[in-house]
């Protein structure tokens, strides 16, 4: 099925090509969501949400590289040092939101 898969891609960031992999997770393969308190404010509800959404995608690349090891550009020990910059457009790529650089950052 699907989540047996690795899909490789080509990202293209600032002039350069960065190979991609990732598999889609099952839901036992999701990363567990704690729940926010309630009343708290939107910043840290966004900061619960972004924490979740890069722990799924992480374990996205994670599970691709298990499988592929060979192939793997971006592994979990690298991932919080690549600027945030490429994190969205690699995020976005594997979520399926196609969007601009210029959208969200100003360069």
């Amino acid at each position: 099925g699907l989540t047996e898969k690795v899909l490789s891609e080509e990202i293209e960031f600032r002039g350069k090509i960065l190979n991609i992999q990732y598999s889609e997770l099952t839901e036992a393969e999701e990363p567990k969501m704690s729940s926010i308190a309630e009343g708290s404010s939107e910043d840290e509800k966004m900061e619960h949400y972004s924490k979740i959404g890069n722990q799924r995608i992480v374990a996205m690349i994670e599970k691709a590289n298990s499988k592929q090891p060979a192939k793997a550009t971006i592994m979990k020990e690298n991932w919080g040092m690549l600027p945030t910059s490429l994190r969205y457009k690699i995020s976005n790529f594997i979520m399926g939101i196609e969007s601009s650089e210029s959208e969200n950052f100003t360069l």
